[in-house]
């Protein structure tokens, strides 16, 4: 009775420990389940902080990449204009150059332009000149007229001449002639041209007259040869003697031509 006491004694006792034993180890597990739930929640937020910095990183990585694209477009783009630059400052320094050339050239033209227009304005002046000086060598009747840069002064053929469609120079004729060369003595730079008119059509009767009172002018009157000449033309309604004094027209030419071609 007593064995039988014991025994369900102790299995009370076995019961109670392992119920205490059991109700301990649930506990732990409920805290470990707890524990691991809250190390899972850790990892989850361990794990989406991960995310986000990874999409950051790559964010970042992207920038970076269009940062050196963007640096080396602009370093790219800085080369070419500096290369630009460059052909443009040695087509500017041509261009400079040409330019300074040009501006030369044409100080020189213009140079050349005012000494022709000088000349001009000096011929004009010295005929100006020449015609006061004629009025008072000639007379007041003497028949002047500006023409063609010149002074033209005209005489007929029954005052130069002893005979109508005569070559001989009257006496009226010579002292007309010595008027015209008193003022070709004054004027040495002046050259004298003779032209016979016609109003008749006969140009070369005109052209000998002409002729004649050239050589009087030379032989008689010491008019050197090289700043005479004479020619015959239609005179349309005018016919006699007009003799031109005027600037070398040849030697103006040539000195223009060279000075234009230097």
């Amino acid at each position: 009775m007593k064995f039988k006491f014991l025994r369900s004694s102790s299995l009370w006792v076995f019961i109670v420990v392992l119920s205490v034993s059991s109700g301990l180890n649930a506990q732990k597990k409920r805290e470990l389940i707890a524990s691991i739930d809250s190390l899972k929640l850790v990892i989850r937020e361990l794990q989406t902080d991960l995310s986000r910095a990874e999409q950051r990183e790559k964010a970042s990585q992207a920038q970076a990449e269009l940062y050196e694209k963007q640096a080396s477009d602009l370093k790219s783009a800085n080369a070419t204009l500096l290369k630009n630059l460059n052909n443009f400052a040695e087509v500017s320094s041509k261009n400079t150059s040409a330019l300074s050339q040009t501006l030369s050239s044409l100080e020189a033209k213009e140079g050349q332009l005012r000494n022709i227009v000088e000349t001009f304005s000096r011929n004009d002046s010295v005929i100006i000149a020449l015609l006061s000086q004629a009025k008072q060598t000639l007379g007041a009747t003497a028949k002047l007229k500006i023409s063609s840069g010149g002074l033209l002064i005209s005489g007929g053929l029954n005052e130069v001449f002893t005979e109508e469609g005569g070559l001989a120079i009257s006496d009226s004729g010579t002292k007309w002639l010595e008027g015209i060369a008193e003022l070709a003595g004054m004027y040495p730079e002046l050259n004298l041209t003779v032209e016979g008119l016609s109003m008749t059509g006969e140009i070369s009767l005109a052209a000998r007259q002409a002729a004649a009172v050239m050589n009087t002018l030379r032989d008689s009157l010491k008019i050197g040869e090289s700043r005479l000449s004479s020619r015959g033309r239609d005179g349309n309604f005018s016919e006699g003697i007009d003799v031109i004094l005027h600037p070398n027209y040849r030697r103006f030419y040539l000195e223009t031509r060279k000075e234009i071609q230097n």
